[in-house]
């Protein structure tokens, strides 16, 4: 019997032997109690042992990066793996979410009956591509750099010089953390973080176990590029309100004894209720700007992170209590955009989400940009998650306008495409798209005619009742600025 034990030991010492990069087989995911398991295909990325113990990094084919993770042996169906083929590479998922917000744009009217008459619409001019690049590094005079976006500055009580200066002496706390030195200057692609193209080996391996954020500890998405010295530890500690990171606790009680700060470093430009949102400029709090897009590349996969925030605003959105402004979430947005992108980057954190806010993040970009009297749209790609959000608050609003239309002497109602993109300040593409997406458009009688359903109607009515956090207009307090007329920012 003990031979027999022995033989296999090693027989399966062997098997795990032959289980390199690349390789697939059925792995046991982690489940929740009283679910069923699952034992989906997952690839290899890497395998690792310490104090002798063996693990596997896997990611399970079809699902999100985010739900890879170290698996122990035991959780490998070994008797099922496939070897990688020779040269075949690493397929990539492609992102969708372009391709499903580009619209079609039909050439006729559309009438709404209840009655919207759409106009002859043009292809775009902006070409919204996957890919999330622009003109721009032909047409700015600034095209050889690259930027990177993040947010926050805030000038209430502190010049944004003193500011800096108290960033500069937290990071005296020792042990100290080193700050990512910026990466050579290279020609930018949009967005204070660019989409990612390429990925390596590293970058698909998430390097962080947990983070401790205010009264949160929250298990990261994806990679991000902390300083090494921080990825081998179990809770790297991040300062909720200036966002420095350190190695222990005890670190962070030190920094909290100099850290003055209890809200971002930005102007607070709209606050009701509870809520607050902080205008930051890239330029003004670069430090501030790279820990907060250092800590966004944890929940964000679909971004490549650069360090130059000069062309960059931030807007913070916040949630207050007796003890300061908690960061819930934040956009970014270039100050000159060719295509008139109205958001770069947007993120709401983990503990936050499902709770309303991502709408309530989307619903202030568009209203900066009904204050700027122009119409805009999220740069693409939009994440998984993003896509989803965009699309819900593009459909509750587009049908908030058609459902509460009145008839104009005894007629159906009419509206044309362009007053609805003036009322939302949704570019066209997206308000087509939508109503594409919704089903809305039909084609009768030799022209497009978009019909609400009592059963549509019911749901938006649902929908709005479980929204109860909205942007206020008149607690909104913001003039937009001409960037282009102020040379270097």
């Amino acid at each position: 019997m003990a031979d027999d034990k022995e033989n296999k030991k090693i027989g399966l010492k062997t098997t795990l032997d032959m289980v390199v990069e690349g390789c697939r087989l059925p792995v046991k995911m982690s489940i929740l109690p009283n679910e069923e398991e699952e034992w989906p295909l997952a690839e290899i990325l890497s395998r690792k042992e310490e104090k002798g113990k063996l693990e596997f990094y896997v990611h399970y084919i079809d699902f999100n990066k985010r739900l890879d993770e170290w698996v122990l042996p035991d959780r490998l169906r070994v008797e099922e793996l496939q070897f990688p083929k020779k040269d075949q590479k690493t397929p990539q998922k492609q992102n969708s979410s372009a391709a499903n917000s580009r619209p079609t744009t039909p050439d006729r009217e559309l009438q709404l009956s209840k009655k919207l008459s759409l106009p002859e619409q043009s292809s775009p001019a902006a070409k919204l591509g996957g890919q999330g690049q622009t003109p721009q590094s032909q047409t700015k005079s600034n095209a050889g750099r690259k930027r990177k976006a993040i947010f926050l500055d805030e000038k209430q009580d502190l010049p944004p010089a003193y500011c800096n200066s108290l960033l500069s002496q937290d990071s005296q706390d020792a042990p100290a953390t080193p700050q990512p030195s910026a990466p050579p200057q290279q020609p930018r692609q949009t967005g204070s973080m660019s989409s990612s193209h390429d990925e390596n080996i590293i970058t698909r391996i998430k390097n962080m176990e947990t983070i401790e954020l205010g009264k949160y500890r929250i298990k990261p998405w994806y990679f991000s590029p902390y300083p090494p010295e921080l990825t081998t530890i179990s809770i790297v500690y991040i300062c909720e309100f200036c966002l420095k990171y350190v190695k222990s606790r005890k670190c962070l009680e030190r920094h909290r004894t100099k850290c003055t700060l209890r809200h971002p470093p930005g102007n607070e430009i709209y606050r009701k209720s509870t809520i607050s949102f902080f205008e930051i400029d890239g330029r003004k709090n670069k430090m501030y700007s790279q820990n907060l897009c250092l800590l966004a590349k944890l929940f964000l996969d679909h971004k490549t992170l650069y360090y130059d925030t000069d062309p960059f605003l931030f807007y913070v959105m916040t949630e207050y209590d007796i003890k300061g402004f908690h960061i819930v979430g934040f956009f970014s947005k270039e100050k000159e955009s060719t295509e008139d992108y109205n958001v770069a980057c947007i993120l709401t954190l983990p503990p936050y989400q499902r709770k309303g806010y991502g709408k309530l993040l989307i619903e202030f970009s568009y209203e900066l940009s009904k204050f700027e009297g122009k119409t805009g749209s999220p740069e693409k790609p939009l994440s998984d998650l993003g896509l989803l959000s965009y699309r819900s608050y593009w459909s509750q609003t587009i049908l908030e306008i058609l459902v509460n239309l009145k008839p104009e002497n005894g007629e159906r109602p009419q509206i044309t495409i362009n007053e609805i993109c003036e009322l939302t300040s949704i570019r066209k593409e997206d308000v087509i798209s939508t109503l594409q997406h919704l089903n809305l458009i039909n084609y009768y009688k030799g022209q497009y005619i978009i019909t609400l359903s009592q059963e549509s109607i019911d749901t938006h009515n649902r929908a709005m009742a479980k929204r109860k956090i909205r942007i206020d207009a008149k607690c909104l307090h913001w003039t937009p600025k001409d960037w282009a007329k102020r040379g270097k920012w």
